[in-house]
């Protein structure tokens, strides 16, 4: 992954979305990364969906420049798409273009929320510039296949767990699943790994139903990278 010193950097977050989407979308043959920086969650996906073709959207030019350069020094060029543009903009998405799997990994906080960095890679990955969590879910579900599956991560505070849901309800989405995840043993999880799909796609009686799965832990209380989080990592052909 070619990313700038100084710039944006990929994170624990990227590799938790990218292995949360497809362990549970293992067989997608077609992929869409909404806002997707340089490309980590995207290339993850990839090497785990090797028969795949995907679509990336990113709306910096410097972050679309670095990931064509990821995508082709790994050998991806001939089934992945990348589109420089927002995503909510009319055109880089056909109205008919549907996917198995989308992922995505919003900014979590609305501008004036905390200290803004001043190099604007890091500024988009951190506050909402170009559209919120909801937009995400709104795109998502335009262009979920029958039967697909979004995942993403937020942060799962009060305020901002009502945030997801609010949108993913307006979308016509149900999390079907969540899994919080615990930067450090014994402390509260900051943010959790969804996962939704169509309303429509699923029975009635399932509609309002949320799987809660086990808090996944990053490291230990001691400060060692967790086993879970390290066969994650060898999932993902990271080192553990």
């Amino acid at each position: 992954m070619f990313q700038l010193r100084d710039g944006h950097r990929f994170s624990t977050d990227d590799i938790l979305t990218a292995w949360y989407g497809t362990s549970w979308c293992p067989t997608a043959c077609t992929a869409l990364d909404l806002g997707s920086g340089i490309g980590t969650v995207g290339m993850i996906c990839a090497w785990r969906l090797p028969g795949a073709r995907f679509v990336t959207v990113e709306a910096q030019r410097e972050s679309v420049a670095l990931a064509t350069k990821s995508a082709r020094y790994n050998g991806l060029t001939d089934r992945y798409d990348l589109r420089e543009g927002d995503f909510r903009e009319f055109g880089i998405l056909r109205p008919d273009e549907r996917f198995e799997l989308i992922t995505g990994s919003p900014p979590y906080y609305p501008p004036a929320a905390g200290v803004r960095s001043d190099h604007p890679q890091r500024l988009a990955c951190r506050f909402e510039l170009r559209g919120t969590v909801a937009d995400y879910c709104g795109t998502a579900a335009k262009h979920l296949a029958p039967g697909g599956f979004f995942a993403c991560v937020f942060p799962t505070d009060t305020l901002q767990l009502a945030r997801i849901e609010a949108g993913a309800k307006a979308a016509g989405l149900v999390i079907v699943r969540r899994r919080p995840v615990v930067f450090r043993e014994g402390e509260p999880p900051l943010i959790a790994l969804f996962g939704l799909m169509r309303s429509e796609d699923l029975p009635e009686w399932f509609r309002s139903r949320t799987w809660i799965e086990p808090e996944l832990i990053i490291r230990t209380r001691t400060g060692e990278i967790h086993p879970e989080y390290s066969a994650v990592k060898l999932a993902i052909g990271f080192p553990p």
